[in-house]
């Protein structure tokens, strides 16, 4: 008899802790269930790509423009916002705008999922000299002085901008006595940033 009540105290302790366990479970709104579940490794950051919270968080109000940055040794497109409007007619407003974003630093966001930028802080753009081909605009320094990735990320970034490159074609020079010269962002380019950017052709002064 002893060894009966104590299989009968056994097995009335097992149901109530299985009917406490189902309580539980269902006050935290989870579904019990007999098969094991696996959740898997914790997500990871994809390179070269940001959430959309994570742009949203850096978006402040603007005019919504593109830009490149260097990730995984190729120039990919970032969003960012400016504070002039692509459509102006001062065009040196434009490309300073576009210059300040590539030389600001990446922000935590950006570094966690690869970006960087090669383009010095502190280069500056003006306008053309008399000479220079229509639509030249001037860095501070010689662009071929630049790295070569930094000049890649310039010319495919003002080569998506209407009024800095409505043929396609970005035209810089630098503080020297030296012509300007035409640029193309090509796919080349993109894909290799550490090589010269494309010249275009017929691009000496006046072209």
């Amino acid at each position: 008899m002893r060894g009966s009540n104590r299989r009968g105290r056994r097995s009335a302790v097992a149901l109530a802790g299985a009917v406490t366990a189902a309580v539980l479970a269902a006050g935290c709104g989870i579904r019990t269930t007999s098969v094991p579940v696996d959740a898997g490794a914790a997500p990871s950051q994809v390179p070269c790509s940001m959430s959309a919270e994570d742009v949203a968080t850096q978006a402040f109000r603007g005019i919504p423009v593109q830009i490149y940055l260097v990730c995984s040794s190729q120039l990919v497109t970032v969003d960012r916002t400016v504070q002039v409007d692509e459509t102006t007619s001062d065009r040196v407003r434009v490309a300073q705008a576009l210059l300040a974003e590539l030389e600001q630093k990446p922000s935590t966001e950006e570094r966690q999922a690869g970006y960087s930028t090669a383009v010095p802080a502190g280069l500056r753009i003006g306008a053309a000299r008399g000479g220079d081909r229509q639509g030249a605009l001037r860095l501070s320094e010689q662009p071929e002085d630049l790295p070569a990735e930094a000049l890649a990320q310039i010319v495919c970034t003002y080569a998506e901008s209407e009024a800095l490159a409505p043929d396609g074609r970005v035209t810089l020079g630098g503080p020297g006595n030296y012509p300007a010269r035409g640029y193309l962002c090509t796919s080349e380019t993109k894909a290799r940033p550490k090589a010269v950017p494309t010249p275009a052709a017929g691009t000496g002064a006046g072209a």
